[in-house]
Formats: structure tokens, C-alpha cells, sequence
């Protein structure tokens, strides 16, 4: 896995949304430094277990719509004299 990375604009929206977090839920101010440094730690250490849920996730979907598609396939077969 490739370490998290997100664009200018997504670090900085996230790093106001930690900001913000800490001054309303815990009356906190935590400076611009200190959330881009926590935001460096959860995508660092905590992102690969968000990440491999994410990908968990995903397989189920593609298992689903595998089975579908095998399903669709055997409906329009067409009978013939050897079986399988």
C-alpha cells in the first residue's frame, strides 16, 4: 500500500475540520501545525485499517455483481443434449 495522500485543498479542508472537532467537542484549540501533524499520524498509522475495510468492502461488491453476472450468463444458456 502507497501511504495516504490527499491534494492541497483536501489537507486543508481536513486540517480545518480537526480544528474545528477540538474546539467544539473537547474546547481545544489545537494550532495549524499540531492538526496537520495528527492528520500525518492517522493517515500514517491509522489509515491502513480504513484503507483494507475499504477494500473488504469493495469485494464484497464485486462478489455480488460476479455472482450476478454468472447468474444472467446460465439464464440465457441454451439446453442442449449434453449436460454439465
Amino acid at each position: 500500500m502507497q501511504n495516504i495522500t490527499f491534494s492541497k485543498e483536501e489537507k486543508n479542508t481536513i486540517i480545518q475540520m480537526i480544528r474545528h472537532y477540538f474546539e467544539e467537542e473537547l474546547d481545544q484549540e489545537i494550532g495549524q501545525f499540531d492538526a496537520e501533524f495528527l492528520l500525518d499520524f492517522f493517515s500514517e498509522k491509522i489509515g491502513v485499517y480504513f484503507y483494507n475495510q475499504g477494500l473488504q468492502d469493495a469485494q464484497v461488491v464485486v462478489k455480488s455483481r460476479l455472482e450476478s453476472i454468472a447468474d444472467a450468463i446460465y439464464e440465457i444458456e441454451k439446453p442442449t443434449d449434453f449436460s454439465r
